[in-house]
């Protein structure tokens, strides 16, 4: 099947690929650079997939950006952080991002849908190996969930760093997909008795929550309270 036309990559969008131009829907793919950065940093959680003795492997992980880089961590006993220090050139990975804004609500049930935002990354994974850029790393990781907690809390230790993996996927292979909008209802079915609209879906934060052995007086971090 022939991929639809590609158009010419700019210099502030990612080159469309084979892989990265969907087969459906198409008209929702972007590879601007800001939107995929933005849809990056609003995450927490990634879902990166591999092969694993010959069979798909996804599992849920968190991430962080540096630029056109990714980093995913996790125990140096895990499986795809092992196989990627063991890969040559690297291990071959699909990373995905996905937002739901909204619960698209038709009048019939074929129409339902979702408005979202996703990302999806292609390419080949490295275990970080240099201790500067592991130590970046991390700090780029705790930053991601909380900004401006890296330098509020005690870096990594020898052991530590020790018991941590840590892989690099750059971003050059990657695309953005999106819905927005209301129903998509069949014109014949515009006069039927169900109600038809968006639900939002609205990410919200909690009062923060001390822990009880917390230093007395210890008081809440100004980046926490403006959550």
């Amino acid at each position: 099947m022939q991929a639809t036309p590609r158009p010419a990559p700019q210099s502030a969008a990612y080159p469309a690929t084979d892989r990265t131009v969907p087969t459906r829907s198409a008209e929702r793919a972007a590879y601007d650079k800001d939107l995929v950065h933005a849809i990056l940093d609003e995450g927490y959680v990634c879902h990166l997939g591999f092969v694993r003795d010959g069979a798909p492997v996804v599992l849920p992980t968190l991430y962080g950006r540096v630029g056109e880089v990714l980093y995913v961590h996790g125990s140096t006993g895990s499986r795809p952080l092992r196989m990627a220090g063991q890969a040559d050139p690297g291990l071959p990975v699909c990373l995905t991002v996905t937002h739901v804004d909204g619960l698209v609500l038709a009048r019939s049930a074929f129409h339902h849908s979702i408005n979202y935002r996703s990302v999806v990354v292609h390419g080949l994974a490295y275990d970080v190996t240099d201790p500067e850029e592991k130590r970046a790393a991390l700090d780029a990781l705790v930053d991601h969930v909380v900004p401006g907690r890296a330098a509020d809390s005690r870096p990594a230790n020898k052991k530590e760093l020790a018991a941590t993996a840590v892989i690099r996927l750059d971003l050059n292979e990657v695309s953005a997909k999106t819905r927005t909008g209301g129903v998509n209802d069949e014109p014949e079915d515009l006069a039927l008795p169900h109600w038809a609209g968006v639900l939002p879906l609205r990410k919200g934060y909690g009062a923060p929550l001390p822990e009880a052995d917390l230093v007395p007086g210890t008081p809440v971090p100004d980046y926490l309270a403006a959550r």
